[in-house]
């Protein structure tokens, strides 16, 4: 008889869908089930998701993926959970039902009040939280839901309202302990954690009108989180990690050290530059950087600089299922490969605002440069240029605030797949891209390093690390002077969106631009 193989279940709970599958000792990820997200922008500045939609169809692809490995003699001994980050949840604890739609990191629906805020806090803000107050606050949208909404509010007063973000809802529901607790690479993104202090800003939660009595506790990314509840899943194993789903990817891709940096690519494009145990040099130079817990486990942390762009991955979805101009994702990359340029076509993913080289909410996509002699394959190649241009200008941005000098950039997430996206972007940041194998599946692989790295599968991260294989290494194919007017042209098209934005504001408004 087959002795059955260990594995730890992993959920990788992103914005644009849910997938689960099992990683065993050799890091590979197995047993892969997915299931959709529908995201709502009812207006703009807003976006939201069904909380009890997140929670069904992560049951699902649980469930689907346990029975799999059952079926192929695997052995289930721990479950890890990766989540999206600053999207936040109000549910009432008897009913076990999410009250409103959940907020998603994308929303800045308060960004006017926020702004009126950042006056007095940005400095403290960022001395403290390496972050200024930014454009959402998940403790300023549920404030707004105890005065506005009825339901929040009276299950407030009856003492059975509960707060978080996706990972307490998760673990709330999975866990035997129903207990509403987060992790520091969750709750670093709702700009109120203290990185030194491992603890909430409580003058800044009391400032937002937020209660005290509904934070969530906070935990370890790498912790005992109780059992997974039978009932649900069917499997009684401990529940060991839970962290964002950005910094399982970093692990997941082997970037631990000081110096590293990688871009994971899914619904944006997340780029980290990890700093190790040290805080970044240059907190605050950047509005768009910021500081993030790239992992906390026995009472350490370790820091990463961070700048993302907020519509990538999903800028394709909507280019291909709104604007119905390409079938998908796939027929952009292979059109764009057999394009030798653009021919200045410049594509800026902005859906929802730019945040480098400045933070404007404001600011919207735009597709610029187009002739009669533009070509389909031209466009799609404007596309993928536009993300990597997009990547090329929060690397340098993370590198002047980090005090880093990147060398090489590892890259995971779908969109990963693309090799003429990669080339791309080697091109125009001058340096190596590395994807590794089965790239697109780094938060599960990470977020099990993390849950199985104090001996249950392997001694440590670096053990567990050097499973990793190379898949394939882009070098820049063009020289510096090339380079360098090719993002010349970037930098005016963004200069001249950024222009546009602010003008309009004025005019909006009837001041008159300086």
């Amino acid at each position: 008889m087959t002795i059955a193989q260990d594995v730890i279940l992993s959920i990788d709970e992103g914005t644009s869908g849910t997938r689960a599958a099992v990683v065993g000792r050799d890091g590979h990820v197995s047993c892969l089930e997915y299931a959709p997200l529908q995201v709502d922008t009812p207006r703009p500045g807003v976006v939201e998701q069904d909380a009890n939609a997140i929670l069904d169809k992560t049951l699902a692809v649980c469930r689907a993926a346990i029975a799999r490995a059952s079926n192929e003699n695997l052995r289930i001994v721990a479950l890890a959970i990766a989540t999206q980050r600053c999207s936040a949840v109000l549910w009432d604890t008897r009913t076990g039902q999410a009250l409103v739609p959940a907020m998603v990191w994308q929303d800045t629906r308060y960004v006017d009040e926020l702004n009126r805020l950042a006056p007095e806090w940005d400095a403290l803000l960022v001395r403290q939280m390496g972050r200024p107050v930014g454009v959402r606050s998940p403790y300023l949208w549920a404030a707004h839901h105890l005065r506005e909404t009825p339901a929040v509010a009276r299950a407030f007063d009856e003492r059975r309202l509960a707060f978080g973000t996706v990972d307490s809802w998760l673990l709330w529901h999975l866990s035997d302990r129903r207990a509403c607790v987060t992790t520091p690479t969750n709750v670093t993104s709702g700009s109120a954690y203290v990185l030194a202090g491992h603890r909430y800003h409580l003058d800044w939660i009391d400032a937002l009108g937020f209660p005290r009595e509904l934070l969530p506790e906070l935990r370890e990314d790498a912790d005992r989180f109780g059992n997974t509840r039978t009932e649900l899943l069917g499997i009684d194993v401990p529940i060991l990690a839970c962290a964002g789903d950005q910094h399982a990817g970093a692990i997941g891709l082997g970037c631990l050290d000081r110096e590293q940096a990688m871009c994971v690519h899914g619904t944006g494009s997340f780029v980290d530059v990890i700093t190790g145990p040290v805080q970044p040099a240059n907190a605050g130079l950047h509005d768009g950087t910021l500081t993030m817990t790239a992992r906390r486990a026995h009472g350490v942390s370790h820091f990463a600089v961070e700048t993302f762009v907020a519509t990538t991955g999903s800028a394709l979805n909507w280019v291909c299922e709104k604007l119905q101009w390409f079938d998908n994702a796939a027929q952009i990359s292979a059109l764009a490969a057999t394009a030798g340029s653009s021919r200045d076509v410049t594509f800026i993913p902005a859906l929802t605002g730019l945040r480098v080289p400045a933070m404007e909410p404001a600011a919207r996509a735009s597709l610029t440069g187009i002739s009669m002699a533009t070509t389909r394959a031209e466009v799609a190649r404007a596309i993928l240029e536009g993300i990597a241009h997009s990547v090329a200008s929060c690397i340098q941005a993370n590198e002047e605030v980090s005090g880093v000098r990147v060398s090489e950039l590892v890259v995971g997430g779908g969109l990963s797949g693309s090799s003429a996206l990669l080339q791309i972007q080697a091109d125009l940041t001058g340096m190596p891209v590395r994807r590794t194998k089965e790239t697109d599946r780094a938060s599960l692989r990470g977020i099990a390093f993390l849950a199985g790295s104090s001996g249950l599968l392997w001694d440590s991260l670096q053990e567990a690390r050097t499973t990793l294989v190379t898949d394939a290494v882009f070098e820049p194919q063009v020289g510096a002077d090339e380079r360098n007017a090719r993002r010349a042209l970037w930098h005016a098209r963004v200069a001249s969106e950024l222009a546009h934005t602010r003008n309009f504001n004025h005019a909006s408004t009837g001041e008159i631009p300086s």
